[in-house]
């Protein structure tokens, strides 16, 4: 065969080949670039995203790392730069795996500290129709991979309520109830967003989750800064709590078992609610993820790096800074309302969190046990702020079934 025909039918096999290997070394790129991540923080608010997800999705990240070395090993594993890449590749996939060797512990530390703050048997103490609808184990490595469903349960939903229009700005709230007419024990959820943003819509997969397990979950609104400053906010959290007082038999809400829940910035208004005296409602417990606790301590040591700018977001709720407000500060930290007699409170924060670091809420959770409360600290090292965001994310499987259980306790099982 003529060498000019034999090159011309080699020339496909060849594209084909190195086709093969450029994929192969795409693929090494994209795993370890994405497992990075899982250990570096996000120095900027667009590369946020990429922080607080990879630990989440770390199953599916190992996966794409053994991807990638065997499509290494296929296509190149002759070539001088095969063991680079495969070196890359082991590099990416332990990363990955970091999150997943962490689970076990932390399960089991929380697991601990859940019996020693609310007793050892208290899950006995919740009815059984109710734990058959709790999460059988904390984690379960094909949830990443699908979904996390909930007991199929017919749902009432509720949208844009108005509840309040303070300085003529709409107020509205989400209800979301089992569909059988009655009263079920309540969940307040305040959504964050740097106090800047979000609406009730936020997070509806855990508010539908909930209501599957027969609470009624009211998602409510606020007024944002900079527009309105604090004390807009906890004014509007106290006036759907009003509200909630007035209209929850018609809701499907019993306010005599109610707990508030809030996220971040929904976090900070959750606990001032229930903490602050005299209370609207008779709160029975509060789970705090992620919130801000001493904002002058925030404003005086933000973390780094500081993907948001935290005192330019301070200032934009508060009006200033804590030289130029500082009673404002004062008001507006959840730490200096602690006193003896406050309802139990689930502390939920990321050990990686870059936006609210996790020593502000044990701090909180310290300054609870001092004065005789009851407070459960639930920390995820491998997280990042907002990590939640992913409903079947390594981070909020476990988050998710110790909430489960201490909302249960606290509104089937802890006295008034």
């Amino acid at each position: 065969m003529p060498a000019a025909r034999r090159t011309a039918q080699q020339r496909p096999i060849l594209w084909f080949a190195r086709g093969a290997q450029a994929l192969a070394w795409l693929l090494v790129g994209v795993s370890l670039g994405l497992s990075l991540w899982i250990v570096v923080p996000a120095p900027t608010r667009w590369l946020l995203p990429l922080g607080v997800g990879a630990p989440e999705v770390s199953p599916w990240l190992a996966g794409l790392s053994a991807i990638a070395a065997v499509a290494v090993w296929l296509t190149q594993r002759w070539a001088k730069t095969a063991a680079i890449a495969l070196g890359l590749c082991a590099i990416a996939l332990l990363l990955s795996l970091l999150p997943l060797m962490q689970v076990t512990g932390t399960s089991n530390a929380i697991a601990a500290e859940m019996r020693a703050v609310l007793g050892s048997d208290y899950l006995a103490q919740i009815p059984p129709s109710l734990q058959k609808k709790l999460r059988p184990q904390p984690f379960r490595l094909w949830d990443v991979f699908g979904s996390i469903d909930p007991v199929p349960e017919p749902l009432a939903i509720q949208r844009g309520l108005v509840f309040a229009a303070p300085a003529g700005v709409p107020l509205r709230l989400n209800v979301y109830r089992p569909s059988a007419a009655s009263t079920y024990p309540t969940l307040v959820v305040i959504y964050g967003g740097a106090w800047q943003g979000g609406s009730p819509d936020s997070h509806e997969t855990f508010s539908r989750y909930m209501a599957a397990q027969g609470y009624t979950v009211v998602a409510i609104d606020y007024r944002h800064a900079p527009q309105y400053p604090f004390p807009a906010q906890i004014e509007d959290v106290r006036a759907a709590l009003t509200y909630l007082k007035s209209h929850g038999a018609e809701l499907g809400a019993d306010p005599s078992r109610l707990a508030i829940m809030g996220r971040s910035a929904g976090a900070q208004l959750a606990a001032i609610a229930a903490y602050q005296q005299p209370s609207i409602l008779p709160i029975r417990a509060v789970i705090n993820y992620y919130g801000p606790v001493d904002l002058t301590a925030g404003y005086d040591d933000p973390p780094v790096p500081d993907p948001i700018d935290t005192r330019a977001v301070l200032r934009a709720f508060l009006g200033g800074t804590p030289d130029q407000k500082p009673s404002l500060y004062r008001q507006a930290s959840p730490i200096n309302y602690v006193q003896p007699g406050l309802p139990p409170t689930l502390l939920v924060y990321a050990g990686r969190d870059h936006l609210v670091q996790a020593k502000y809420g044990h701090q909180l959770y310290r300054q609870l046990q001092v004065t005789g409360n009851q407070a459960v600290w639930l920390k995820l090292p491998w997280s990042e702020h907002a990590f939640d965001i992913l409903f079947s994310g390594v981070g909020n499987q476990i988050a998710l079934y110790y909430t489960e259980r201490f909302l249960a306790w606290a509104l089937y099982a802890s006295p008034m």
